[in-house]
């Protein structure tokens, strides 16, 4: 039987030049890409979507860093992962679960020769090379907590759990009673099978649950110690703080330091200088506030001195590289609804702002030749990678994986507006134009409600909330950079907390009606959709949107705060951000806030809603969707509910984000059209 390999498709002809969402889930999905050790040639990777198998694809490729042709470098079915370059440029390292677990292989940078490194029980989840090359450190699960079949081994067919404390679940998984764990093992000639668990006996992850992988611990430059992020609390503690630390483990001694034990909120995304002098992170310093500013921090290891270098910066940082020489970190911060790269220099503490455009940059690294590699989105282009000049901020482009679609698809214009609020702020609007946008007509006009509720509407790319496929079906989008998002100073992200109802719901009302007043906006056909606080946002606005508008759309949105309270599982963000529990009536701010909760106003409802909710959303719990929807139905108000039993808080399936999109366009076009 011939083996089963890869999913790359053949650029289509499309039959239109409007996007459709067969076409959005053919866009290939680039990531992951790295420079090898001499600077000189890019390693990536690429996803594509095969919609009748319902199945995504993601193989290896390799281009010159100064440009030249892409090279595929995998062919299987298998899904490579987590590649990176060996330290001496020799081999390309990965994981893959072509020998059924998901373990380390080795291959050349032309994709010949790959082997299996690994075969360690139950397979690994992450791993880095040592410098030095001498050892391999991996993430493995660790099972240390008791099922109930260790409890009852007497009833092997019980089928249960048996919970004394809260994270028994988190965001959509389960407590599985393991721990991620970081092993080393030596890495030589032959296979690595064994290796030494840095946080034996320890119930603790690193990295973290659920989202961190191996860019959360780093070798240092002489391969001595190891760095790694961890939050080391468990139950109720873990629920209610964000306190993540970092340690350094020393290989020789066995023994782990806490660097960052003065710090409260989270320490993560370690990365050393050159020549290991250096270790340089973001840190989040109040506990509890998971929106907090992203610091730049640096730690002198010799002397432990750390420094602030966002102290009189109200920008985020994030995706920290060091200039080659280590006398610079290159980063990416958020400002006014853009994602920009910037760089730090030691010498001074000066942070200088690199580029400038209508655009998201989302990673960046130095090559050989002093340019930037980078990997740029926005909202009318997926993402690619890019060479930016460093003294100019003008980018070429490195990649054109998308080329044969784009040039297909006649893209909305995107605009930026300023709109005045109710006390006199400047807000940054973006309008999203259908294509083929004619100013002597009539448009319906959509209001996007942001989710977080603190993450910037910047110029991102989405494969579900795709502002261009939201126009492609012939609307106007009005997606405002409301109260309570970064990139606009301190006051104005901090301002939302404890204030749900309050100056957001009032920007989002302003917004829509500056821009219901254009000739080309019917101000008859308004409709308004979110996800997250963005479905908070809609089901809040249907008991107060005094007729404006005509449709809404709630995914994953907060319906009763006295439920979502007891129920969801990150209870810091509660605490932050409605300022405790329901049942303390002495605390002014959290009794305020729960006056806010949309199940509060039904009997105010009177206009049509989708509800759209993900079973394995355990952030937001479904029965929040089947809250908002039951008692829409229940009002005689038309209603629908879109039920994802395999969908967590997104919509990642290729026929589930179809099923989506159609499901959204249909609505929409039943009531404003």
């Amino acid at each position: 039987m011939e083996e089963k390999k890869t999913y790359v498709p053949e650029t289509p002809v499309l039959s239109s030049d409007v996007m459709t969402p067969e076409v959005l889930w053919s866009f290939g999905r680039i990531g992951n890409a790295s420079l090898s050790p001499d600077g000189e040639t890019v390693l990536f990777a690429v996803t594509y979507f095969n919609i009748e198998e319902n199945k995504g694809y993601r193989e290896l490729y390799t281009i010159p860093a100064e440009g030249g042709e892409v090279a595929r470098i995998t062919n299987t079915a298998s899904n490579e992962s987590d590649a990176r370059w060996r330290p001496d440029g020799k081999k390309i390292g990965y994981l893959s679960s072509e020998s059924g677990s998901t373990q380390f292989w080795e291959m050349n940078p032309d994709g010949t020769g790959a082997e299996q490194m690994s075969d360690v029980e139950g397979g690994i989840t992450g791993f880095q090379y040592s410098p030095n090359q001498t050892k391999i450190a991996y993430i493995k699960k660790v099972k240390l907590d008791d099922d109930i079949h260790d409890l009852f081994p007497d009833l092997p067919k019980a089928n249960a759990r048996l919970e004394t404390d809260l994270m028994y679940r988190h965001w959509d998984s389960w407590h599985d009673y393991t721990y991620n764990h970081i092993f080393v093992a030596h890495y030589g000639s032959g296979k690595i099978i064994g290796g030494k668990d840095i946080l034996e006996g320890e119930k603790f992850d690193a990295p973290d649950r659920p989202f961190d992988g191996s860019e959360q611990f780093c070798w240092s430059p002489d391969s001595k110690t190891i760095v790694y992020s961890s939050k080391k609390l468990r139950g109720k503690a873990y629920a209610e703080s964000t306190n993540t630390d970092l340690y350094r483990y020393d290989l020789a001694s066995g023994e782990t330091k806490n660097l960052t034990a003065e710090h409260k909120g989270y320490d993560k995304n370690p990365v050393f200088s050159p020549d290991g002098q250096f270790l340089a992170w973001t840190s989040m310093l109040r506990d509890g506030y998971e929106a907090d500013q992203a610091r730049l921090f640096v730690m002198d290891l010799a002397t432990g001195k750390q420094t602030n270098y966002s102290a009189n910066w109200e920008q985020e940082a994030g995706h920290l590289s060091w200039s080659r020489d280590g006398k610079s970190i290159f980063f990416i911060s958020g400002i006014h609804g853009t994602e920009e790269i910037y760089s730090l220099a030691l010498d001074d503490g000066q942070i200088s702002r690199l580029t400038n455009g209508v655009h998201d940059y989302q990673s960046v690294e130095e090559t050989a030749e002093g340019k930037l590699l980078a990997q740029k989105v926005s909202m009318s282009q997926p993402a690619e990678l890019y060479l930016v000049d460093r003294e100019t901020g003008s980018d070429t482009a490195l990649t054109a994986i998308n080329k044969g679609l784009l040039d297909q698809l006649e893209m909305g214009k995107v605009e930026a507006r300023r709109v005045k609020t109710v006390d006199d702020k400047d807000m940054l609007v973006w309008v999203i134009y259908p294509p083929h946008f004619d100013p002597n007509k009539k448009y319906p006009a959509i209001l996007y409600c942001q989710g977080g509720p603190q993450g910037m509407v910047s110029q991102f790319w989405s494969y579900r909330w795709n502002f261009q496929m939201m126009a492609a079906n012939d609307y106007i989008i009005v997606a405002p950079n409301r109260r309570g998002l970064p990139g606009f100073g301190m006051e104005w992200l901090e301002q939302i907390s404890k204030d749900y109802g309050g100056l957001n719901i009032q920007d989002y009302l302003v917004a829509i009606d500056e821009l219901a007043k254009e000739p080309y906006v019917d101000k008859n056909r308004l409709g308004a959709v979110g996800a997250s606080y963005g479905g908070f946002s809609v089901n809040y606005l249907a008991g107060h949107h005094e007729g404006r508008f005509k449709a809404f759309i709630s995914h994953c949105g907060i319906f009763n705060f006295d439920q979502m309270y007891v129920t969801t599982e990150e209870m810091w963000f509660e605490n932050w951000d409605i300022g405790g529990p329901f049942w303390d009536k002495t605390n002014a701010a959290a009794q305020r806030s729960y006056r806010f909760s949309p199940h509060l106003f039904v009997e105010k409802w009177d206009t049509p809603i989708l509800v759209i909710h993900g079973e394995k959303d355990f952030r937001i719990p479904y029965t929040q969707g089947m809250g908002a929807f039951n008692a829409a139905v229940l009002r005689d108000i038309p209603a629908q509910f879109l039920f994802f039993p395999e969908e967590n808080h997104w919509v990642t399936q290729a026929q589930n984000g179809i099923l989506w999109q159609r499901v959204f366009k249909n609505w929409l076009d039943r009531w404003l059209k």
